[in-house]
């Protein structure tokens, strides 16, 4: 029985209330007749059959086997829904062109979006209903966070709806809203230097000390770092999340003009 109770805790979901309010969130979405649709932990089955309604093909994935029946009766007549018995993490999505809309479990949004942004194939676009907090550090929203520096070289993440409590149930003690993630049609970092880029941004969040001037006195020289503030607009004693994305961007090319020889020994844990 205990262990029943631990799994009914771990699938455990907050869904939306309503079909309305599905159908107002998909119309600030860009979803059309044309896509192919991911929806992660499709639950009860409320977006799926709103996606129906819009998408060319709608690929449910629900972990629960309880849930997955029920969603196979309701909609084994939609020729247009595919159900999937998967757990998200551990499913790998074929290769071809796909947006994703789900309503994700708060338990595991870190993961989730860790697959979605750095597993291939990429979405083109994703539609995510999460906690609010978790979407406000994953979009560096008010301020960046090393997660948001290392995904926006490759996507465009904004908050785009704010949802009320009450549009779930159950009915959850967190604030929840709309994330929207949109592959960049280019690179903001060239696919050579994506790696070095990874490497210095983590470097410049993970060392102990505060400001950025000292993290990275190894790499610039006082004199150069005043001078990369100056054009770049940030207080030289600024910390890592007191800098814009284009600024961490800014710092990087820097990096890149300024330091000579193997500029990877420069970033190493």
């Amino acid at each position: 029985m205990a262990k029943k109770s631990c799994k009914q805790i771990a699938l455990a979901q907050n869904f939306l209330r309503s079909s309305k309010l599905v159908r107002s969130l998909l119309d600030t979405s860009s979803i059309a007749s044309s896509d192919v649709v991911y929806e992660i932990g499709s639950g009860r089955g409320i977006i799926t059959a709103e996606l129906a309604r819009v998408a060319s093909k709608v690929v449910a994935i629900e972990k629960d086997p309880v849930l997955v029946q029920k969603l196979r009766e309701r909609f084994q007549d939609v020729n247009n829904v595919e159900i999937t018995e998967k757990d998200f993490l551990k499913y790998r999505i074929p290769k071809g062109e796909y947006k994703i809309f789900a309503n994700i479990p708060y338990n595991i949004t870190a993961d989730i979006l860790r697959k979605i942004l750095h597993e291939p194939p990429a979405p083109s676009e994703a539609y995510l209903v999460m906690q609010k907090e978790a979407a406000e550090k994953f979009s560096g929203n008010p301020r960046e966070t090393q997660f948001s520096i290392l995904a926006k070289p490759l996507f465009d993440i904004q908050i785009i709806r704010e949802l009320r409590r009450t549009d779930f149930e159950p009915v959850p003690n967190v604030d929840s809203v709309l994330l929207h993630i949109k592959k960049r049609r280019s690179a903001l970092v060239s696919e050579k230097d994506t790696f070095l880029y990874r490497s210095f941004v983590r470097y410049g969040f993970s060392r102990w000390k505060n400001s950025l001037k000292l993290i990275f006195k190894p790499i610039f020289t006082y004199g150069q770092w005043k001078h990369v503030s100056k054009d770049l607009h940030f207080p030289v004693e600024a910390t890592p999340t007191k800098l814009t994305f284009e600024q961490w961007l800014g710092l990087f090319e820097c990096f890149k003009q300024r330091v000579p020889g193997d500029k990877q020994a420069y970033v190493k844990r």
